[in-house]
Formats: structure tokens, C-alpha cells, sequence
């Protein structure tokens, strides 16, 4: 139970304990370890297969309190302003794209992620096709398929004493990193961050110098501003005549017409692309890219952490992380709201879960509500972003439902929950 304000809202449902009360939909074929997690802490998830456009997805949150998605399933403002109840928003893969997560925190909507879950499948994919590439084995491999035995050593190559030059170099980029030197590979890398190199690797002043000196360039770097359209045609000319350019990344990241333009006169000996500017919203959508159909170039459609191991990980981790938020108000490790987090309550106590804009006051109002229905307060937390406030406190079991009451008619409430 809930109460949101900054938008119309429905009559509101009977106040109560809220500590159970989650309508948890799970789409986009969410590993079943996600409600099996749920389910010890028991909560009951719905799972769906498939992702929903924003139209059809607005209609189905009217009670929705939990909401679970991938990568594919769009959440934008006015699917927020269609979903009164919504207390979570649950993104189970690394990114956060997909959800106007400024518009979530501004309507106290709490957005959990797995940011590192899938970081050995994406490095495992990334190894992979730095052999395939060097070896041309998926050009090997379509040649029998259509019958032509074509055995020759001509433009195959072993990794070992290759250049792989690394642009991002956090948890994806740095497993690679290990992974490519067990390989006998030499690593340059870049980060627009100081980073300690891991083994051998040697940190490079400025992405120039890693496409210049690599024979193979993979990117591992988030979706912001500054890294779209990262490598375009001029950060290609730059690289080695014949070297290889992997994007498991963004799709927004990488020029995929420079790309193709680059394979097709040869400057270029192959590419790996996982991720794309525009994606399928469903497993049978079409497909289109310009690197379609060019030689040594690996397509495959976004699955770089697409293993049950990864799945398995991130539907635990995502699961846990909206189980403490519904049961205990805990926000630590939230995108777009305060970190809140206070020991389990005691027995005899209440739990109040408070969102408020951010603005001089609030507090003590609060304070003045309680102590006018004599209310003790055992335990407080309070942080604050530019925008929103987010407190928990431990109060005394009194007057509860009049305290809700009067905290719900604050002005400058977003959001208040109780948990018993």
C-alpha cells in the first residue's frame, strides 16, 4: 500500500501492513531462479515470456507492485503515471536504459540492477571471438555448410603474441584482460578513469593509442553521452591496416556503416558485434544491420550474457535486492533513489518507509506528527539526492494508522509505507 503524489492517483487502497503486499510481474522470460528467490522470501511472482511496448505494457500495472524486466521492455513516463502501485522496478541484466529511472526516483520507484552478474559470460564471448576472428572459423564453418571444402592456413593466425587493445577497462574489460594474456596475448587498455592494470597490462594515455597499436580492439564501455558514437570512421582509420573491432558494449557505441565500410575495402579483417543501435523487441523480430553478409564478421543478437550461469546469477541477485526492498524498505545499491538501509526492526516495532521531495522541512514535520501522537522513534536513516529524501524509521507501535494518515497529507510526500 502506497501513496504517490506529483500525478493523479486512483482512490487509495485500505492502509495496512505492506511488508507483504507485492503483485510481482516478471516478463521478458526473467530466469525462474527469480521467483524461486522470491518465493523463500515469500513472494509470489507471475512470469511471462516476451517484452511489452509501452502501450501494452501501461495497461497491465494498474496494481502492479513489483515490476521485472531485461533489456527489450521500454519504461517510460507514461507507463510510470499508469502504474500507482509500482514500488520497484527490477532490471535483470547490467543496464538501465530501458527505464526513465529520474521520472522513478521523482515518484519514489526504486530501480535494482545486476551490474557485474554476467561479467565472465561477456568476457568468455569476447575471448571466443578474438580466436574465431583471428582463425576466420565462421567463414571455415559456412563454407562446408554450403559443401566447399576450403582448407587453408591463408589469413589465420594464432592470438598468442597478438596485440588486443582493451577501450574500457572495469569489470568486463579487466577479466578480458586476464583471460587474453593466459592466451599469450599482449593488452593495452584506456579507461577515462585511473585503473589498476592486472597483470601485465599497460594502461595507454588516450584511445588513440590503443587503436593505433592493437590488432584487435574490443569495447567495454557503459552507454552515456560521451561514448556515443565512440568509434566512427575516424577512430577506424586509426587502427591497424587488417585488425579486428569487437563491440559487446552498446549498440550506440560503435558506427556500424564505418564499420561495414571498413570490412568491405579491407582496412578492416573482420568485426564481432553483440549489441546494435536498434534491436528486435522479441526473439522472432526482424533484423536488419549493414554488416550483414560481409566476411569474418560475427553477428550474434545481444546474448554476451545470455548463459544460465549469468541468468541464474542475476535473477538471485536482482530478486534478494527487491525482497529486502519490499520486506525491510532497503535501498542500498538503488540507481536513482537514496541508499537507505536499517538493521530488521525489532519485533514491537514499526517500520516507516517515507519518500519526500527534497526540500527544507520535511523532517520536522514529520518529527512533530509523531511526537503529537506520542509516538517514540528507536531508529532513523535519512539520505537525500538533488530531488528526493528517502527515511526509514523504527517507531513504537502507536497510532500507527493515524501517523500514516498524517504522513500521507504532508505536501511534500511522494511516497509512505509501513511494514509491521
Amino acid at each position: 500500500m502506497s501513496a504517490t503524489k506529483g500525478s493523479p492517483a486512483p482512490a487509495q487502497p485500505p492502509t495496512g501492513d505492506d511488508s507483504n503486499a507485492a503483485d510481482i510481474l516478471l516478463l521478458e522470460g526473467i530466469h525462474a531462479a527469480a521467483a524461486a528467490t522470491m518465493s523463500e522470501f515469500g513472494l509470489e511472482a507471475t512470469r511471462r515470456d516476451g517484452g511489452l511496448d509501452p502501450a501494452a505494457l501501461a495497461p497491465q500495472l494498474g496494481r502492479t507492485r513489483i515490476l521485472g524486466i531485461r533489456s527489450k521492455t521500454r519504461v517510460t513516463p507514461p507507463v510510470l503515471a499508469a502504474a500507482p502501485e509500482l514500488l520497484a522496478i527490477g532490471c535483470f541484466c547490467i543496464g538501465t536504459n530501458q527505464v526513465d529511472v529520474a521520472e522513478a526516483g521523482r515518484r519514489g520507484i526504486a530501480v535494482f540492477n545486476s551490474p557485474f552478474s554476467n561479467t565472465r559470460s561477456v568476457a568468455e564471448l569476447t575471448i571466443a571471438e578474438i580466436i574465431c576472428l583471428h582463425r576466420r572459423l565462421t567463414d571455415k564453418s559456412m563454407s562446408l555448410h554450403r559443401s566447399r571444402w576450403d582448407k587453408s592456413a591463408a589469413h589465420a593466425h594464432e592470438v598468442r603474441g597478438r596485440t588486443l587493445g582493451i577501450v574500457g577497462y572495469g569489470h568486463i574489460g579487466s577479466q578480458v584482460s586476464v583471460l587474453a594474456e593466459a592466451l599469450g596475448m599482449r593488452v593495452v587498455y584506456h579507461d577515462i578513469a585511473a585503473k589498476l592494470p592486472l597483470g601485465n597490462a599497460q594502461s595507454m594515455n588516450d584511445l588513440h593509442e590503443v587503436l593505433a597499436g592493437a590488432d584487435v580492439v574490443t569495447i567495454h564501455v557503459p552507454e552515456t553521452p560521451s561514448t556515443r558514437g565512440l568509434i566512427g570512421p575516424a577512430e577506424i582509420a586509426r587502427m591497424r591496416p587488417g585488425a579486428f573491432l569487437i563491440n559487446n558494449a552498446r549498440g550506440t557505441v560503435v558506427d556500424l556503416d564505418a564499420v561495414a565500410d571498413a570490412v568491405r575495402r579491407g582496412h578492416l579483417g573482420g568485426a564481432a558485434s553483440d549489441v546494435y543501435p536498434a534491436e528486435p523487441a522479441t526473439a522472432q523480430g526482424d533484423f536488419t544491420c549493414p554488416l550483414t553478409g560481409l566476411p569474418n564478421v560475427i553477428l550474434t543478437p545481444h546474448i554476451g550474457g545470455s548463459t544460465e550461469e549469468a541468468q541464474a546469477n542475476i535473477a538471485r541477485e536482482v530478486a534478494i535486492k527487491i525482497a529486502r526492498f519490499i520486506q525491510h524498505g532497503t535501498t542500498t545499491s538503488a540507481v536513482n533513489v537514496p541508499e537507505v538501509e536499517l538493521p530488521h526492526r525489532q519485533p514491537d516495532q514499526h517500520r516507516i518507509l517515507h519518500f519526500h521531495r527534497n526540500v527544507p522541512g520535511v523532517l520536522s514535520k514529520m518529527h512533530g506528527l509523531l511526537a503529537e501522537n506520542d509516538v517514540n522513534i528507536n531508529a532513523e536513516y535519512l539520505q537525500s539526492n538533488a530531488e528526493v529524501s528517502y527515511v526509514i524509521l523504527d517507531v513504537d507501535p502507536h497510532h500507527v494508522e493515524d501517523v500514516r494518515a498524517g504522513l500521507e497529507a504532508i505536501p511534500e510526500t511522494i511516497r509512505v509505507r509501513t511494514l509491521r
